[in-house]
């Protein structure tokens, strides 16, 4: 694919193609959900930034790293699959498998065994990093629930919910999993009830 010109004027009216060539108004729901795959990857993009600057210092960050730039492939994957009229398919489609899901089970389970059981929720923050893991966890979260209304007006691949859906648990654990190997602290949630003194 080659992109020679940014802008086409083709959308000032509010309307855009699928990958099919279908043309729909650029608030339908299957561009809201692909462009909020899109924000995500950005969102993700942020952390990968801030991430770098953590290279040297701990050797987590190397494998966050790598971890990170084959979910953004993979996101790219996802939002061309939504982006894709349904029924249409055209020549070296991008695809999400089974082993996909998988590999984000074994990061989860691999980050998990660094860290102790939550008795509690935990605020969202820590460090610049984990931070903005926590940030990118709940705009998959909408891209989740968004993913999961259209697939119940048009045809999804149940495959890209269920990925989706183990992204923004992926993205909490490594939340999490940063602020341990980078020595942050986690705030627990400090419930305000009725009986509560100071």
């Amino acid at each position: 694919m080659r992109i020679t010109k940014v802008y086409t004027r083709t959308g000032d009216a509010g309307k855009t193609r699928l990958a099919g060539g279908q043309q729909v108004w650029k608030d339908s729901l299957r561009v809201d959900v692909y462009g909020t795959v899109d924000e995500l990857n950005a969102s993700i993009g942020v952390v990968r930034a801030m991430n770098a600057d953590m290279v040297d210092e701990y050797s987590a960050a190397a494998l966050l790293e790598e971890e990170l730039r084959w979910v953004q492939n993979k996101l790219f994957d996802v939002g061309s699959i939504l982006a894709t009229a349904p029924g249409q398919t055209f020549k070296d489609m991008p695809q999400v498998a089974a082993k996909d899901v998988t590999r984000l089970e074994k990061l989860i389970d691999r980050c998990q065994k660094d860290l102790e059981p939550l008795k509690e929720f935990i605020l969202p923050g820590g460090g610049k990093v984990s931070g903005f893991l926590h940030q990118a966890r709940t705009v998959c979260r909408r891209a989740e629930r968004l993913c999961v209304r259209l697939s119940r007006e048009e045809p999804v691949d149940p495959l890209i919910i269920k990925f989706v859906n183990r992204l923004s648990d992926a993205l909490f654990v490594l939340a999490r999993w940063v602020a341990k190997t980078q020595g942050e602290s986690e705030f627990l949630w400090e419930r305000d009830t009725a009986g509560k003194t100071m």
